[in-house]
């Protein structure tokens, strides 16, 4: 059995759900390797998969099939992002007040353990400086506090493609986002755990050990022993695989393809940079 990642290459639930379904319905998803491209071919029979670790910033449309999807035998756990970043750099993404209803509908539905906040990334710029994240940290923790007892954040990786959205940004607005020295980056997530820790929020740190702490654990994103806690009559891998340096993740199979995500933010490293201010693609 594989735990099946839905999907960090894309926003699966968020514009995806009707393929997503199709593919469920069928038992299979058939891909081209982004590593190659090669044609690959996973079953998602129910029998075979141990989980579904789902990525998103906008799980409405998936939520009303998922307690069908759990009668039939799927297990889940839900990565959700909310930062309510400023709509420059999130131009697509719904607000933060309606994800954080979705999110405590989910808590509601399967459990706050399987709900991930993640604040991630931590994005500073000339609008977003470490003051605001404090800020904007305290009210999202305060209102998710009970329905989540984790949140996953890292700052970003400003790989080619970012560095290229980034610029066309502030070539644009004349808003630059900024890359701080290591020490503000340790200074500002102690803070943000100070935060979530009053709150019985755990703060799991994702490809950053530099920021481990006694109050900052290392982010498992896919969490085989997590999901063992919860799923304890499944059978999951115990064999660790990141994806990139310093990943904690467990091995998985993700379902997911580059350049398919309609949010457009401007941090994305799954997507090409695009052109700022275009509409939201339509659900599903």
């Amino acid at each position: 059995m594989k735990i099946i990642s839905a999907s960090r290459r894309t926003d699966i639930p968020a514009y995806h759900t009707d393929w997503f379904l199709q593919r469920i319905s069928e038992g299979f998803v058939r891909w081209r390797s982004p590593f190659g491209g090669r044609e690959l071919e996973i079953s998602l029979a129910p029998t075979d998969v141990s989980a579904i670790v789902f990525w998103s910033k906008d799980y409405r449309p998936l939520l009303p099939h998922l307690p069908a999807l759990h009668r039939c035998g799927y297990r889940f756990l839900f990565h959700f992002t909310i930062t309510g970043l400023p709509n420059i750099f999130e131009p697509n993404v719904p607000s933060a007040d309606e994800m954080v209803s979705t999110a405590r509908e989910l808590a509601r539905r399967f459990g706050p353990e399987t709900v991930l906040w993640r604040y991630d990334p931590i994005l500073i710029s000339t609008i977003t400086p470490p003051a605001y994240h404090r800020e904007r940290f305290a009210d999202l923790a305060s209102r998710l506090a009970g329905c989540t007892y984790r949140c996953y954040f890292s700052f970003p990786t400003f790989y080619g493609k970012v560095i290229r959205s980034v610029t066309q940004l502030e070539r644009e607005t004349g808003v630059a986002c900024i890359d701080p020295p290591v020490q503000e980056k340790i200074a500002l997530a102690a803070d943000l755990a100070d935060t979530a820790g009053s709150l019985g929020i755990q703060m799991l740190t994702c490809c950053g050990d530099y920021l481990t702490s006694d109050r900052i654990a290392k982010a498992h994103c896919i969490d085989a022993e997590l999901l063992s806690h919860l799923y304890p009559d499944r059978e999951f891998t115990r064999t660790i695989k990141g994806t990139r340096e310093q990943c904690g993740c467990f091995e998985s199979t993700d379902i997911g393809t580059y350049d398919t995500c309609g949010h457009n933010c401007v941090y994305c490293y799954a997507n090409r940079p695009r052109m700022w201010g275009r509409t939201r693609a339509s659900d599903g």
